[in-house]
């Protein structure tokens, strides 16, 4: 029993000194002394902050005049948009030779303009050659008004040449290119001896490459009133439905290949029946486009 209470006693005053020996180490520190890590004061009194010298004044900029202008700024050349410039171009959309059935026709179809970016002049001509006579032939000159960015009022006279004796047209129609690469045209026509017709026509340009380009192209004729001299028949009379592949060596010069499907309808076809005519073909084309 003594030795246990010598134990406790012994670790009683060990606690006591170590508590002693803190407070004593505690009493020794100054902390009013202590920096903490503070940075010393700045006098932003003596700071520049980037402010430029007012010891050399700065040269005053010139002011701008009309003739500073002109140089910086002169006139564009060329076409502008709306303006009074006359401007021209032929485009000969097909210059071909068909092939079909053992035999061959030369066909063209073209058109030409001239004017400013509202109102111009229209030229169309298309026909075909066949066996060395003319078996088709026309010509029209529209005057054309545009009406919006993308679409024309067209109106004037149609002279056909062939088949027959020819016959003369009062026309009237819209043309446009609604999409990049499609052109659309539907035109009236008011003939002779009341006979009437409207033409359709569609052409779409597909870029396969910067040179090679396929385009799809569709015609069809309506007639009023039967006519088998001059080889039309009431109704949906003829269509003709092609496909061209071109190579353009440049805007102006593209040659190409393609196929060409023609075929008679209604009371057109019943009269290629009464003088053995085919009332359908299937062609193969060979021709050239150019653009002036």
């Amino acid at each position: 029993m003594n030795e246990i209470s010598n134990r406790r006693i012994a670790r009683a005053v060990a606690v006591v000194a170590l508590l002693a020996s803190e407070r004593v180490l505690a009493a020794g520190m100054d902390h009013s002394q202590m920096n903490h890590g503070a940075m010393p004061l700045m006098d932003h009194s003596q700071m520049n902050h980037g402010a430029p010298s007012t010891t050399q004044p700065r040269t005053p900029l010139p002011t701008i005049t009309d003739a500073d202008r002109r140089a910086a700024f002169p006139p564009l050349p060329g076409h502008q948009v709306h303006d009074r410039a006359i401007n021209w171009a032929v485009i000969v959309d097909q210059l071909e030779y068909q092939n079909f059935e053992n035999s061959g026709a030369l066909n063209w179809n073209a058109n030409a303009w001239i004017g400013g970016d509202i109102d111009r002049l229209w030229l169309r001509s298309e026909g075909e050659r066949e066996q060395g006579k003319t078996h088709k032939a026309e010509l029209q000159a529209l005057w054309g008004h545009a009406i919006s960015p993308w679409w024309e009022l067209v109106g004037g006279v149609r002279q056909d040449f062939k088949p027959a004796n020819g016959q003369s047209w009062a026309a009237f129609g819209i043309q446009g290119t609604p999409l990049y690469g499609l052109e659309l045209e539907a035109t009236a026509y008011a003939g002779e001896r009341q006979q009437t017709a409207l033409r359709l026509e569609a052409g779409y340009a597909m870029l396969l490459t910067n040179r090679w380009v396929l385009e799809p192209t569709v015609e069809a004729n309506f007639f009023g009133r039967d006519d088998a001299g001059r080889e039309q028949g009431s109704g949906l009379a003829e269509s003709e439905v092609g496909l061209r592949l071109r190579y353009e060596i440049s805007r102006g010069f593209a040659p190409y290949v393609g196929v060409s499907f023609n075929r008679l309808h209604g009371n057109r076809a019943d009269q290629a029946r009464e003088e053995d005519e085919d009332i359908g073909q299937t062609r193969l084309v060979a021709g050239v486009r150019l653009r002036f």
